[in-house]
């Protein structure tokens, strides 16, 4: 096919590949999806800070099915790696190993520059071009904050509390434990409000909720709604009462096993739900936030943006 782009998402917690046709004017259309869990830093040491041989593997076979599947359309790829290999020791390692078994280059990108991406991916499937919008983010590794007007970024924050990084630090096994989640609360609170940006005093029209632990909180709350899954969950917005009392159930639930009695669980997210909605709870409660939306597009879609953004530009200044 003609005009084809391929984003590589390689979060801490899974890889997502998109594969888009980029229309005369601009703007795409995602013609394939795939997904893969690869948790990169977990398996070694206390932090995410080094990336095991076996991750490595993982991540090369997923790498290399993804990079199949853009040449069968006829992509050109482009792979941005975030918080697991920002920050680990031998990113520069598992940089080369990939590049050298794949061809593929990989940015690791710091986290702000995540959040700017993120904020482009949720301009396109949000009608908030016009308004302040809070953007929040939770991935595995890393928590994105960023306030926008009118498209223009206000300020942007990234944070090192994940889903995958706190699951490890304060719930081994994925098990918790009244005494392991107030630990752990606590510890998310005094990181976010480290941050001088993050307080309760922003002015915002809205708050958009993108990734990984905000969609399945979405997927959850839709069920409860609806008594079936959603088909898309983009736009579908939930009030903090409702994203609270859920919560409080979810964290009832010592083990993974136990959490997928909860109607709209997603299997591969039962265990490390706990620390991504804990996350999102504080991050509610810290902005006095009432509702958010759900934004599907994310950091990959971003990437679809700038990259179309760069080729204009580099036509332009060709001609």
């Amino acid at each position: 096919m003609k005009n084809c782009i391929a984003a590589v998402d390689m979060g801490t917690n899974s890889f997502h590949l998109i594969i888009v046709q980029v229309r005369k004017d601009g703007s795409f259309k995602i013609i394939d999806r795939e997904r893969e869990v690869v948790r990169l830093g977990f398996h070694k040491g206390e932090d995410l800070n080094t990336i095991s041989e076996g991750e490595i593997e993982k991540a090369i076979d997923v790498l290399r099915d993804f990079n199949k599947i853009a040449k069968f359309y006829g992509a050109d790829l482009r792979a941005i790696a975030t918080s697991a290999v920002r920050e680990a020791k031998n990113k520069d390692e598992f940089l080369t190993k990939v590049y050298e078994a794949t061809g593929i280059f990989v940015e690791a990108i710091e986290g702000i520059k995540e959040a700017e991406l993120i904020y482009l991916g949720v301009l396109k499937a949000l009608r908030v071009k016009k308004k302040r919008v809070l953007c929040v983010d939770i991935g595995g590794g890393s928590t994105e904050f960023l306030l926008g007007d009118k498209g223009r970024p206000i300020f942007a924050e990234s944070i090192k509390i994940g889903a995958v990084r706190l699951s490890k630090m304060f719930f081994p096994d994925y098990h918790i434990s009244p005494r392991s989640i107030i630990e752990c609360d606590k510890y998310i609170a005094s990181k976010i409000l480290a941050k001088s940006n993050l307080h309760s005093h922003h002015q915002f029209d809205c708050v958009a909720g993108t990734s990984g632990t905000i969609n399945a909180a979405g997927s959850i709350l839709y069920f409860r709604r609806h008594n079936e899954f959603a088909k898309s969950l983009n736009g579908f917005t939930f009030k903090a009462n409702e994203l609270f009392e859920m919560t409080e159930d979810v964290l009832r639930c010592e083990s993974p096993v136990d959490r997928l009695s909860i109607k709209g669980m997603e299997i591969k997210r039962a265990d490390i739900i706990p620390a991504g909605l804990l996350i999102l709870r504080k991050a509610i409660e810290i902005f006095d936030i009432e509702k958010m939306i759900v934004s599907e597009n994310a950091l990959r879609e971003g990437i679809i943006i700038e990259t179309i953004k760069q080729e204009d530009e580099h036509m332009v200044i060709s001609v």
